[in-house]
Formats: structure tokens, sequence, C-alpha cells
């Protein structure tokens, strides 16, 4: 797969559709490798007309890793944040959000719309904040604005978070499946082997825990977009599932609370996953989000709205 330099770092991508098509930006969560944008989706979106783009964060998959910045106490730091104290972490997700905005730098983009998952949707909100001219429309799915009164995990959620994973493969691989059981919604029944499959790619592709806890430390020290949010225009859609036990979907709501003019799709009985059973109705709920977007600027064109 390709790489290029974007904000002093090295980014894995992979592209899908056709040079033509409307750009999608995919932005992935806490220490997840892009493949679990997984092929089949992506190859849905672009046959719905776009190009889509997945690409590993820092710090995760084949990407650059930042050891050199140490391991940071996350714990301490959401301890810290709790008491109104503030916390370093070696990089923020505004860092990140300038990682995926100089990507598109790099592949010749002036704009494209955007669509993050959980801490992936915390960083398409922030590119959207800083670089508003650089997102057409913004996707957010299973995230949240970061206000820290909104319900916390359920426990067994926020074990996962927090336990460290298992440096064997083939005890890594069923602690993925303990983990999907945990997250998955009522609706959604996980695929064992599937999720024994996927863990075996991911394990084998990039095992990097250093990684998923610099990440963590970038949502804590980053803090609450919530009143940031009342001031964003970029055209929004929210997505969340209503059976989430990581990121409750009191957060999804709050963000579209938070959002003007944003739109909320609830997706019954959806835990903190994209099963395959949900593709066809998130993959069509995308599409029309942009498929408006674009219309709405070539009305704006036609009418001569902000041309001079």
């Amino acid at each position: 797969m390709p790489r290029l330099r974007a904000n002093g770092v090295d980014i894995e991508y992979e592209i899908f559709g056709e040079p033509d098509a409307d750009p999608l930006l995919l932005v992935m969560g806490l220490g997840a490798q892009m493949i679990l944008w997984e092929e089949e989706f992506c190859e849905q979106l672009a046959a719905r007309g776009h190009r889509v783009i997945r690409f590993d964060n820092r710090d995760v998959g084949l990407s650059s890793k930042l050891d050199a910045a140490g391991v940071p106490n996350a714990l301490a730091g959401m301890a810290a944040r709790a008491r109104g104290e503030p916390f370093e972490a070696p990089y923020t997700l505004r860092d990140m959000a300038t990682d995926a905005a100089e990507l598109l730098d790099g592949l010749g983009l002036e704009a494209a719309h955007v669509a993050g998952a959980s801490m992936g949707g915390m960083i398409a909100q922030t590119l959207a904040l800083e670089h508003p001219a650089r997102v057409r429309s913004l996707t957010s799915i299973m995230s949240t604005t970061g206000d820290p009164s909104l319900p916390p995990p359920t426990p067994e959620a926020m074990s996962v978070l927090l336990t460290p994973a298992p440096t064997d493969r083939e005890a890594n691989i069923e602690r993925a499946v303990e983990t999907a059981s945990i997250l998955a919604g009522s609706g959604f029944p996980i695929d064992v082997q599937r999720v024994r499959r996927r863990a075996a790619r991911i394990y084998d592709r990039s095992f990097h825990p250093p990684g998923l806890a610099r990440q963590l430390a970038a949502i804590v020290a980053s803090g609450s977009r919530a009143e940031a949010l009342a001031s964003l225009r970029v055209p929004t859609l929210v997505i969340h599932g209503d059976a989430d036990p990581l990121v409750p979907v009191e957060c999804g709501i709050a963000t579209h609370a938070a959002i003007p003019g944003s739109e909320l799709l609830l997706i019954e009985g959806m835990g903190h996953d994209l099963p395959p059973a949900t593709w066809p109705r998130i993959v069509d709920a995308i599409r029309k989000h942009t498929s408006r977007v674009a219309a709405g600027s070539a009305v704006a064109r036609s009418k001569g709205v902000g041309q001079r």
C-alpha cells in the first residue's frame, strides 16, 4: 500500500473507487487499523460514487510509531482532568486532525467528505473545526463531543478499553472474540469465526500496544468539543447505535444536539461496532448525505453564491 509524509509522520493509506469520484476520507478509532474499514464496506461506498480513502492513524498499523515519546499514563490523565487539572500528552486530536488534512494535501485534494468512527469521529470533528474548508461534509459515527458530563462506558466496556491486550497471538485472537462479544449490540450477534480471522489479520499486520496508550492520552488531553461544535457549519450526519456500551447512545444524541442543522440516525441494536448487516443502511445514509451536500453546492454555484 502507498505511504506519504504528513505533519512529520508517515501515513499508510489505500484508495478505492474511480479517481474522479467524490472523495470520502475514512478515519478509524482508538488503536484501530484502517483495515477495520473493511474492504467490502469501502467497495460498497465506492460503488455508490465515492473515491474512498482509508488510512492508518499515527501510532497504529503501518503508519509511523512515536515510541520515542514514551508511554503516558492515560488513567492518571483522566483523574487529572476530572480534578480540572491539565494533562500533557505526546500529541492531541488536533495533531491527528492535521495529519488527515496534510494527507489530503499529499493526495492533491482541496477538500473531501469525512467520516470517522469512535475516536475517528473525534478526529473528524476536530478536522471540521480546525480546517472547515477541507471538509465538504462530516459523518460522526459512534462518537462523542468529549463532554465529561455524558454517561461513561459500562464497567465491562471500560475494562475492554483499559486491560492490556495479550502479546501471544492466539491469546490475542481469543481476547478479540471476548471484546467483540462485550461491544456488540443486542441486535447484531457476532460471527466468531469472522472475528477470529479479522483479529489474526490485525495482529499479523501490526501489534503495537504503546500506540493505543498514546492515542488514548490524546483523547484525554484534548478535552471537550461541545462548546466549539456549536459554531460548526459543516453539514453533519451523526450515526449511533442505541446499544453501544463503550460510547453510550446519549453521546451520539449530544453530538447531534451540539452541531447546528445536523441529522441523526440511530440504529436499533447496534453496539460499538460496524457489523456487516448494518453496512447497507450506513452506506446509504452516508451517500444520501454527501449527495445532498454536492447538490447544494451545485445550486449555490449556479446562483453565483460566493462568487466575485
